[in-house]
């Protein structure tokens, strides 16, 4: 295996973007995921056209300070849990991470001590 090949199949949608915005890499369940605003046609296009306010100023913000975030959102029918993270190459800000995931409705939660 070799670096970076366990994305490809992960029942997650990945997607890595450049500090500009640009869209670098999908892995199959991100282009699933956004097959209708164009799957992986959306590689090298600027994830900033891809949002209508307030998404835009949103990432915007990430992208300008580097900032992280996370949020559950449902359509049609499905729940998922989206994060938005910075990433770094050799120490230096390289742009942000989107990890997408479906959740359950109901889901346990566990508060450890």
């Amino acid at each position: 295996m070799s670096k970076g090949d366990w994305v490809i199949e992960l029942p997650a949608g990945i997607m890595v973007c450049d500090s500009g915005g640009i869209i670098l890499e999908m892995n199959a369940q991100a282009e699933a995921l956004f097959a209708e605003d164009g799957g992986r046609g959306l590689l090298g296009k600027n994830v900033l056209a891809c949002h209508p306010q307030p998404a835009l100023g949103k990432l915007e913000g990430m992208l300008e300070k580097q900032t992280a975030n996370s949020y559950f959102n449902t359509e049609n029918g499905e729940k998922r849990f989206f994060f938005q993270s910075p990433w770094y190459k050799e120490g230096h800000y390289a742009g942000f991470v989107e990890i997408s995931f479906e959740v359950p409705e109901e889901i346990p939660h566990f508060i450890r001590e």
